[in-house]
């Protein structure tokens, strides 16, 4: 099922390809040298989203992924790849009291600047396009 998307990710997978999306570094947490995590705001911007709700909290992540990478390589109202940007964000949701996180999730894949004004509508009706305010984001 994954095989078109992946042959054409491995075609389009030239690192110089790949869009990062611009942020402004809040915090960087070392330990050792090692980097643990940068705190970022990411500004305003459409975003390809997807929620899933599977009984582990990786199969969430998993399955969303490969759903929004369908949605990247062709499966849009343009049949065009719409080229990687990086990083794809995980967004975990807790319980009402914040005290433990739920098995929700909701994996967004930024759209590239050249798309932001028109994004090409995703063929799967899981997928929604968002306008995301000013967000912060945790990277590692």
């Amino acid at each position: 099922d994954m095989a078109e998307p992946i042959q054409q990710l491995t075609r389009n997978n030239n690192p110089q390809e790949r869009q990062s999306i611009p942020f402004t570094l809040i915090q960087r947490k070392e330990k050792l040298g090692d980097l643990l995590y940068e705190k970022r705001q990411y500004g305003k911007a459409k975003w390809a989203c997807i929620k899933m709700k599977e009984k582990q909290y990786e199969q969430s992540i998993c399955l969303g992924f490969m759903k929004l990478m369908r949605y990247i390589c062709e499966q849009n109202s343009s049949g065009l790849y719409l080229g990687i940007t990086v990083p794809i964000v995980t967004v975990v949701h807790t319980d009402e009291a914040q005290s433990a996180m739920t098995r929700a999730v909701t994996v967004a894949y930024y759209l590239p600047e050249v798309l932001q004004d028109e994004p090409p509508h995703p063929f799967d009706s899981d997928i929604s396009i968002e306008e995301w305010p000013a967000t912060i984001v945790y990277s590692r």
